[in-house]
């Protein structure tokens, strides 16, 4: 279970907690890139463009 490959030898333990917490993000899923979200930014599209109801 624990993985002594990667790990400096002057690690704190600290330091372990946080290298294998960045670890377990990095693995996690992310979520698809692209989408109309980002495109309407990319755009410079107001943000409320897409919600009509939202204009006075």
């Amino acid at each position: 279970m624990t993985d002594h490959d990667d790990a400096p030898v002057d690690e704190t333990p600290i330091q372990r907690a946080l290298r294998l917490k960045q670890a377990v993000i990095d693995a996690r899923a992310k979520p698809p890139r692209g989408g109309k979200f980002q495109r309407e930014q990319a755009a410079r599209i107001a943000a409320g463009k897409s919600k009509p109801w939202m204009s006075r």
